[in-house]
């Protein structure tokens, strides 16, 4: 009896070619469910085999997966294919193939000659072949789903690699402490200074929620901004900020202009810290604080040999190679961001103030010039990068699986930084929730050498501030 109530209950999931071409994987991701996979989206993902593209590749492992699944399956493939071994006993369901044309109906309006029409009209046949059965259709493509919904079949987006259901709940970095923070913990209170930094051990309801590296700050007569050093569930230790606001301190030139880029400056300067991301709307200065770090550490206390800049060439991963030159100059047009923050950075108005003409400018633009190489993402795999400051801008247009390819190209004493926008996503079938950008966010927090922190404030201009607001 529980037996046949357990089949009742598992669903069947029909697979779109571009759940399959997002994440090949996505074969093991259901669970005790069932999964079925139409003629037609082995017929896409043939077509879509062939290139370098992410895409391509994707396909390709989509269809080695399935072709290991169908081999190693002793099994007749019309009664599915058991998925506990070639999962390693992540799904417990079986594998579905379309063995049987499939004359369903569909409305007229719907061409059947479009592949998308006619797995809608699979998930319809499936669906009317088993009523008690929940039949579910699953593709990353919103109009599909609509068309599906429309016609009275379940259709969902693939969830499964998305890391928050709603962005607002994202780990921003920072926490703001309460006015009674020190009557609560200051009791028992230890405290030393070391390096000219202060130090606070303490204990109280609030450390439990406290992450390594995360930054707490309180407003008022006696304001506090440090960062976490240690938490062990009922102790933290709490350490003071260098004030990077102060001009004494100022990072080639440049001071915060607010308390967040205050934090990001105290984790972008930290050689303890290996891996930094940056989150913050257009203007809010990720890419001049990272950059001004970046020329001071490499340039004046030569910590790191060289930066490397590396954006997504919208469209990702596609070839450059209508671009005339080698592949720094190919980059150049989709690095304009860089030579506007590199003008900022040579700062003309003090240079004539000092008596700096243009001869010294232009030698200083050769110098930073020579030690900033840009590279485009297509050439990434294998590579590694020692003692290197590598910066990733325009990171929410990764996915997770591109962002890892490059995030493990780090080698010994190099230092990665990723910059991003994730209300800016260009990349199809990426959202928020499962950009690449807020992936790493999420897994990182709380490791003793990586940061991250959200920016808050737009530093443009007043009109881009108001624009921003209104627009």
């Amino acid at each position: 009896m529980n037996a046949k109530r357990l089949v009742n209950i598992t669903k069947l999931f029909v697979l779109d070619t571009n759940v399959l071409m997002h994440d090949p994987t996505s074969l093991f991701r259901f669970e005790e469910h069932d999964i079925f996979v139409p003629m037609m989206t082995l017929e896409e993902l043939d077509n879509n085999k062939k290139g370098m593209s992410e895409v391509a590749r994707n396909a390709r492992q989509a269809s080695r997966l399935l072709d290991e699944i169908v081999s190693a399956g002793e099994e007749d493939i019309k009664n599915g294919i058991a998925l506990a071994g070639p999962s390693r006993q992540l799904a417990s369901g079986r594998l579905y193939l379309q063995t049987e044309a499939i004359n369903a109906v569909i409305p007229a309006s719907l061409p059947t000659a479009k592949a998308d029409n006619q797995i809608i009209a699979v998930a319809n046949y499936l669906s009317e072949q088993q009523p008690k059965r929940p039949v579910i259709l699953v593709t990353k493509d919103i109009n599909m789903r609509i068309k599906a919904r429309a016609l009275g079949l379940d259709a969902q987006d693939y969830f499964n690699d998305k890391v928050l259901e709603d962005t607002d709940l994202l780990y921003t970095g920072t926490k703001e402490l309460p006015e009674d923070f020190w009557d609560t913990h200051g009791k028992d209170m230890q405290s030393w200074k070391q390096d000219s930094r202060s130090f606070y051990r303490i204990q109280g309801p609030l450390c439990p929620d406290l992450l390594i590296n995360e930054f707490v700050w309180q407003e008022g007569a006696q304001p506090l901004y440090a960062w976490v050093r240690e938490a062990s569930g009922k102790t933290a230790v709490l350490e003071t900020l260098t004030d990077y606001s102060h001009q004494k301190n100022a990072i080639w030139g440049i001071t915060a202009k607010n308390r967040e880029q205050n934090f990001a400056l105290n984790l972008l300067m930290n050689p303890d810290i290996d891996f930094v991301t940056l989150l913050g709307q257009a203007g809010t200065g990720k890419t001049l604080l990272t950059l001004a770090a970046s020329l001071t550490q490499v340039l004046e206390t030569k910590l790191y040999a060289e930066i490397i800049i590396t954006r997504v060439t919208i469209p990702v991963g596609e070839d450059i190679g209508f671009l005339p030159g080698t592949e720094e100059e190919k980059m150049t047009p989709w690095m304009g961001a860089l030579e506007d923050n590199l003008d900022v950075l040579n700062r003309p108005e003090e240079d004539a103030a000092a008596g700096v003409g243009d001869w010294g400018r232009a030698a200083t633009m050769d110098l930073i010039r020579n030690r900033i190489k840009i590279k485009s993402l297509n050439f990434m795999r294998g590579r590694t990068f020692l003692n290197k400051f590598l910066i990733i801008d325009e990171a929410q247009n990764l996915t997770p699986k591109q962002m890892k390819t490059l995030i493990t190209r780090a080698g010994p004493g190099t230092k990665v930084v990723c910059l991003g926008n994730i209300a800016q996503i260009d990349t199809p079938y990426l959202t928020e929730g499962s950009s690449g950008l807020t992936y790493v966010v999420d897994r990182f927090k709380g490791w003793p050498h990586s940061g991250h922190i959200t920016l808050q404030r737009g530093e443009r201009s007043r009109l881009a501030d108001y624009a921003a607001e209104v627009l």
